[in-house]
């Protein structure tokens, strides 16, 4: 790492803090109209009429659309995206999800439909008096209860309300060599435990903003997205139409954290109105929308099995697990619980074999699909857990019960048992690292201070390990134009997390050019014809390594251009010798034995210059690491305060120090969330409980504790910068470790778990009950 490298400051906070910043709802166009989404205050009903006549009769109104004028154009459904297959070889099922509800609503908060008006206000209006007849049907929310005998069946699509019914079992598939060493365990222990669901709630809300150009039958859409290419591609889809019709862009994300790279119907409607009325039409989610229609997160009932033989070594872990998919497989729902999480399953440990069976649920609740760890906190809070509950059960600490189970360095690249390989990572490190920083070592004598100022104190850790890359394929492209200005093109979206920073330090430092010279563009499917957007914390390492072959690229395009300047300059005579290979590039210079070029003197010569470069990564990368949660209890209230947290990682090599801190920051602030927060709680109907910030609790400053984070690079060896997924590290580990450090300060009273989140009423009431 360059000093350049690790000084530099985030180029894109002044603007956004002084206001500057542009984001989809700021945007207001020639002719500007507005919209509303009348949604279904049912969690399942039949539709038996709807009456539009009041609300098309309103001041200002423009259009009421319903799904009979969707189907009358033709519009396209939503698709998801990922195949599946279940046990038995058969497909994943899907409902059929169309922009607005066809003939049932299958949510509360399911689009009926779609009011287009000169004004917001006025579209909020008309949609109040859009009368729809609703003849309620049976509802299940929970998704053990949707697969159970009996149950009511939520379409003829999905029998038994199943989409899908999968299982992994590594080289053996079936599951037989897992079997076997359970068989003859010294010891099974097994955790059953519930991953919340959990609703995003970026600081942005969705927002979408398209116009229609008769002329030339082109669509423009602005939105608040991950990505615009997926973006741009299911809109031709849905409209049967070319993709080069769609000119999609995205501007600045007030928060993405996976809701907003999914496929949503008011991005069809938007686009489908403005063709209809000729002038563009802008939706932005209000809060309260946001809870019943964002794609939501978690929500996994799961129990895990623990082999051990006597010396605590582990044989075998299996998993069975119950996803709740919501009313809709959202665009990558399905493979998010089963291969996505149960990729790292077997975590940082050397167990034998492994076996995990998931099965998906159709339930009357908001779509869920992934959200920041995409399946691997769910995974590692059952790990760590349930390693905790052995260390207890087997009467071995549960330091030393973890220690001997590590995979060693030694033993990279790291075949794992699903057949996974981590090509790299000290785990034992790693852990030292984390209790060394922590002072774990005297932990104890903090709870008995702790104790004689009447509180429960309580310690615990998490190791966990990531797979992250997300789609391996991306695009990179570089102009330098005559007056030396560098242009970068990506196919990455900023969200946050310091792209133009990240990706301006990395071109600077590699061609030797000012950053201040350097223009980043992302979030325009016109500038770029492909690109995978962000998630699964791939952008620096794809969108990265898709910059070094384009800079690899335009520094031997570069060599070429100085060659053939030298020989101009020196004439036939002397520059007939001067090839390629007589061109050295170094500090941003092009020399030979006689002459100097700069960027700018070929970029004048040649009246710019630029390449283009494709790559596709050959496997993810895994960061790891392990944290480490501090708390004390209020035994009287169940007050959990978080006092201590340390976190130490291993993402290979790190290009802005800062950057990292900050994501990891944001990630750890969401697990802690999660494990003493938040829970989005529908009730046996189906309506959804915790719909707005009066009973959904978001963490703040005041439940966070000061993190103590240290980097250890084992450098990635499958990708030329030898860096991994930052991006959602944060919440992967988190919400294991606090849940183990609750459950270390509760174990006074023989309590060996409690389910998330971990609020005054619940501990509290462990208490009660196990006094």
């Amino acid at each position: 790492m360059t000093p350049s490298m690790s000084s530099a400051t985030r180029v894109e906070d002044d603007p956004l803090l002084r206001g500057e910043g542009c984001y989809t709802d700021d945007l207001t166009l020639p002719g500007q109209t507005h919209a509303c989404v009348l949604r279904s205050p049912h969690a399942h009903a039949r539709i038996t009429g709807i009456d539009t006549g009041a609300a098309r009769a309103m001041p200002g109104v423009l259009a009421v659309l319903t799904h009979a004028d969707l189907a009358a154009a033709n519009i396209g459904r939503l698709p998801c995206l990922p195949p599946l297959k279940s046990r038995d070889g058969s497909d994943r099922r899907e409902p059929l999800r169309h922009a607005l509800a066809r003939d049932t609503v299958r949510h509360v908060g399911d689009p009926v439909a779609f009011v287009v008006a000169e004004t917001a206000a006025q579209a909020r209006d008309a949609g109040d008096l859009v009368s729809v007849d609703y003849d309620a049907l049976p509802a299940v929310s929970d998704a053990r209860a949707a697969l159970a005998a009996g149950a009511p069946q939520l379409g003829a699509d999905i029998p038994g309300n199943c989409a899908f019914d999968w299982e992994t079992g590594g080289e053996t598939g079936d599951g037989a060599r897992t079997e076997a060493l359970f068989r003859s365990a010294h010891r099974v222990v097994s955790l059953t435990a519930y991953n919340q669901r959990l609703i995003g709630n970026p600081l942005e809300t969705r927002a979408v903003n398209a116009a229609f150009d008769a002329a030339s039958g082109r669509f423009t859409v602005y939105a608040a997205s991950q990505g615009v290419h997926m973006l741009r591609n299911l809109l031709a889809q849905a409209f049967a139409l070319p993709v080069e019709r769609f000119h999609v862009i995205t501007r600045d994300v007030g928060g993405g954290f996976g809701p907003k790279f999914y496929f949503y119907p008011e991005q069809i409607l938007c686009a489908f109105a403005a063709r209809l009325i000729g002038r563009p039409v802008k939706w932005s989610a209000e809060r309260t929308e946001t809870f019943v229609s964002d794609s939501q997160g978690r929500d996994q009932h799961a129990t895990l099995e623990l082999a051990l033989d006597s010396e605590g070594r582990m044989l075998a872990l299996r998993m069975d697990a119950v996803a709740n998919l919501g009313a809709y497989l959202s665009t990558f729902a399905p493979v998010i619980p089963a291969p996505v999480a149960t990729a790292v399953l077997p975590s940082v440990y050397r167990i034998e074999a492994v076996h995990a069976r998931v099965r998906g649920a159709i339930t009357n609740t908001v779509p869920v699909d992934a959200y920041r760890g995409s399946g691997k906190p769910e995974i590692h809070f059952l790990v760590e857990r349930l390693i905790d509950r052995a260390a207890r059960v087997m009467n071995v600490d549960r330091i030393e019960l973890r220690r001997r189970n590590l995979v060693p360095a030694s033993a990279m690249p790291w075949r794992n048992a699903l057949g996974v390989t981590y090509d790299s990572g000290d785990f034992p490190a790693m852990m030292g690292h984390a209790l060394a920083a922590s002072d774990w070592a005297n932990a104890s004598a903090r709870k008995v201070a702790a104790q004689q100022r009447g509180k429960l104190h309580g310690i615990g850790l998490a190791c966990y390990i990531e797979s992250t890359g997300g789609a391996r394929a991306e695009r990179a492209e570089i102009r330098i134009d005559a007056e030396g200005g560098v242009k970068v093109i990506c196919g990455t979206q900023s969200s946050g997390q310091g792209h133009v920073t990240a990706y301006r330090t990395l071109v600077a430092s590699r061609l030797h050019v000012a950053p201040e010279n350097i223009e980043i563009v992302q979030g325009d499917s016109d500038q770029t014809p492909s690109g995978g957007g962000t998630g699964g914390s791939r952008s620096l390492s794809t969108q990265g390594t898709a910059l070094v072959a384009v800079m690899s690229a335009l520094i031997e395009r570069g060599r070429a251009a100085a060659a053939l300047l030298v020989r101009e300059r020196l004439g036939a005579g002397l520059g007939e010798g001067i090839t390629v290979d007589a061109v050295r590039f170094e500090d941003g210079v092009f020399t030979t034995a006689t002459q100097r070029i700069t960027w700018l003197d070929l970029a004048r010569q040649a009246g710019g210059l630029n390449a283009v470069a494709q790559i596709e990564n050959p496997a993810p990368n895994f960061p790891n690491g392990c944290h480490v949660a501090e708390v004390e209890i209020d035994a009287d209230t169940g007050q959990v305060t978080l006092v201590r947290y340390t976190v130490a990682d291993d993402f290979g090599n790190v290009l802005h120090p800062v950057i990292v801190e900050g994501q990891v920051h944001g990630g750890v602030a969401q697990g802690i969330g999660a494990a003493l927060l938040e829970a989005a709680v529908y009730d046996a109907d189906g309506q959804l409980q915790s719909g707005s910030f009066m009973d959904y609790a978001m963490p703040r400053a005041q439940h966070m504790a000061s993190f103590a984070l240290s980097l250890h690079a084992q450098p990635c060896t499958t990708n030329p910068l030898g860096v991994k997924g930052a991006g959602e590290a944060g919440s992967v580990g988190a919400a294991a470790a606090v849940i183990n450090a609750v459950v270390d300060a509760l174990s006074l009273y023989g309590i060996d778990h409690i389910e998330m989140p971990a609020t005054p009423a619940r501990v509290w009431q462990a208490i009660q009950a196990a006094r």
